[in-house]
């Protein structure tokens, strides 16, 4: 958590950006107080210049009036023209932080969402920059409103009584000493609530996203009981917070303001029994010093709020300084041959815990390279340093002989596709998935497509065709079609580089066969990997690697490698073996 200061300054440069903005406003908030302020005096001067004279003259009374309440809708307009520009001004400065929230996260490396909680991200876009706006828009209107207020109210009381001004000064030394220690302890139990807010937040997305486990397995009442466990230490640390402001704002404030006002009316008491002052200077002078304390409450009541905004500032300058991949102009790049190298690649997602070893191969444009192993044996992580998502610990990677280290991730990624086996489709219909809005991707480029994959078929039956609406990752899809989607998606995008992370692992084999038959059409001129569940998917792959614990042990066509009688051999007959035993049960 960076340090308060740092977190203030960092606040003010984005208030910077509206300076003008707030600089006007401040000026017209000045007039709006000096009108406030102004009324008072002028029912003084009725009381002891008019009032109290043996004969009383209505007219300049009523004039005096008239000035009163011109001044009450000056006052007023001003205070509706200062608010609404502060209001606007802050929102317009969130949402200057939220976008460059949203932006960074894009550019920050994989590897912090492999350890951070999606609802923790969630929650620093959405609950923590929420906070900061009403840091903005509750909290600095109040302390600049009230802060101009407190300076124009100490002006008039000197004018009325300077000995008795200097006295009520000691007010604020009192009052700041409250806020300090109010400031002091309720800091922590704040810093405890947003932090298990966050991990509310994030059990929240996590038991959402695997209900059918949870409930599979029978975990709820677990699952519940983890979430009061969370639910409890917020609500402790909350409630502790709230008897530290209850003890220290309105409560303290009050009783000071009580005790202050009743010693002005005995001093006012004796000065009038010496005749030495006026019934309408003490009738201000009491006007005034009440208005003292409602700005010291408006103050205290937002300090929570305050309080709040700094730690989820704090928060989200820690993810605003993370490091992240440098935005270029991707379009300037030309397009690649395809001619891949890894060249002794080894790699670690923890320090000491290589998962990679030594990883060496070259892929010609045009061929297709099968990367095949079991469960951990570094298939997948092959393929996210190919996309740049991490960066090798030793070895080279190079496409056409430029190592990926010197390229924008933006421009190694714009002439890549990647197909998962998990397909995920966006919200919105059937084109959008498949153009993702680029506008070099019309209808026609869609259409051909879903026809090359074979998906046109069954999206030309559905109700709205090609405007079909896909809810959040398509679960109004068989999972075969939303594979037939995402490969129409990545054939779209025309790649110099194709990636299938086991992309047929999970449809039926009369989808697998449509599959294999536009792959033979689309994979021809461009740099294919598959990373392969189903070994029969890959027999006509150029090239084999047969990786184990993170090293490549075999290599070859399968032919080669089945004649080898290795591991990739075995690994073959056991599933064909499977899949006979399943072939035999079925018939």
């Amino acid at each position: 958590m960076e340090p308060k200061q740092k977190v203030s300054r960092r606040l003010f440069q984005y208030a910077l950006h509206y300076k003008f903005r707030i600089l006007a406003a401040l000026l017209i908030l000045c007039g709006a107080v000096g009108a406030e302020l102004g009324g008072p005096l002028i029912l003084q001067i009725i009381i002891d210049d008019h009032l109290t004279k043996d004969v009383i003259e209505m007219a300049p009374i009523f004039s005096l009036i008239g000035l009163y309440i011109v001044l009450l809708l000056i006052a007023s307009i001003l205070n509706f023209v200062q608010g609404y520009a502060l209001q606007t001004t802050a929102l317009r400065i969130i949402k200057n932080m939220r976008m460059d929230l949203m932006k960074h996260i894009q550019r920050i490396p994989i590897r912090y969402f492999d350890n951070t909680p999606i609802g923790q991200v969630v929650s620093r876009i959405a609950n923590d920059t929420e906070a900061i706006r009403d840091l903005f828009m509750s909290f600095m209107a109040t302390f600049v409103v009230s802060s101009v207020q407190l300076i124009g109210i100490y002006v008039f009381l000197f004018i009325l009584d300077a000995r008795l001004a200097l006295l009520c000064l000691l007010l604020l030394p009192i009052f700041v000493l409250i806020m300090y220690v109010h400031l002091k302890y309720a800091k922590v139990y704040i810093t405890i609530m947003r932090a298990r807010l966050s991990d509310m937040n994030a059990m929240i997305n996590e038991s959402i996203n695997v209900m059918p486990i949870i409930q599979a397995f029978r975990r709820e009442k677990l699952t519940v009981e983890e979430f009061e466990n969370l639910n409890q230490d917020r609500y402790e640390n909350q409630m502790k917070q709230i008897r530290v402001f209850a003890l220290s704002s309105r409560n303290a404030v009050g009783t000071i303001g009580r005790l202050v006002t009743a010693m002005v009316i005995w001093y006012f008491g004796s000065q009038s029994l010496e005749g030495a002052i006026q019934f309408g200077v003490f009738y201000v002078f009491i006007d005034y010093l009440g208005r003292i304390f409602q700005p010291i409450i408006g103050i205290f009541d937002q300090l929570t709020n305050a309080q709040r905004a700094f730690v989820s500032a704090g928060r989200v300058f820690t993810i605003l300084d993370m490091d992240g991949t440098e935005v270029s102009n991707a379009e300037q790049e030309p397009r690649p041959k395809g001619k891949v190298r890894f060249h002794d690649v080894t790699f670690a997602y923890k320090s000491g815990e290589n998962v990679l070893k030594n990883i060496s191969f070259e892929a010609e444009k045009g061929e297709t390279i099968a990367l095949v192993g079991h469960t951990g044996s570094g298939k997948s992580s092959i393929m996210n340093l190919l996309l740049g998502f991490y960066e090798s610990n030793e070895g080279k990677i190079t496409i056409d002989n430029v190592d990926v280290t010197t390229l924008s991730k933006q421009a190694l990624r714009k002439h890549m596709g990647i197909v998962l086996q998990d397909p995920f489709l966006f919200a919105g219909d059937i084109k959008f998935n498949v153009s993702l809005y680029n506008k070099k991707i019309d209808m026609n480029k869609v259409k051909e497509a879903l026809q090359k994959v074979g998906a046109s078929t069954f999206v030309e039956k559905l109700p709205n065709g090609y405007d079909e609406p896909v809810v959040e990752r398509g679960s109004t899809l068989s999972a075969g079609q939303r594979q037939l989607i995402s490969f129409a998606r990545a054939l779209a995008f025309d790649p110099a580089i194709l990636i299938l992370d086991e992309a047929t692992a999970s449809i039926d084999s009369e989808t697998e066969g449509l599959i294999q038959e536009a792959l033979k059409v689309v994979s021809e001129g461009r740099t294919t990997f598959v990373i392969a569940h189903r070994l029969s998917t890959i027999r006509d792959a150029d090239q084999i690697l047969v990786l184990h614990r993170g090293e490549i042990v075999e290599r070859g066509k399968h032919n080669e490698l089945m004649e080898l009688q290795g591991r990739y051999h075995k690994m073959y007959q056991l599933q064909k073996g499977k899949k006979a035993e399943q072939t035999a049960s079925t018939s």
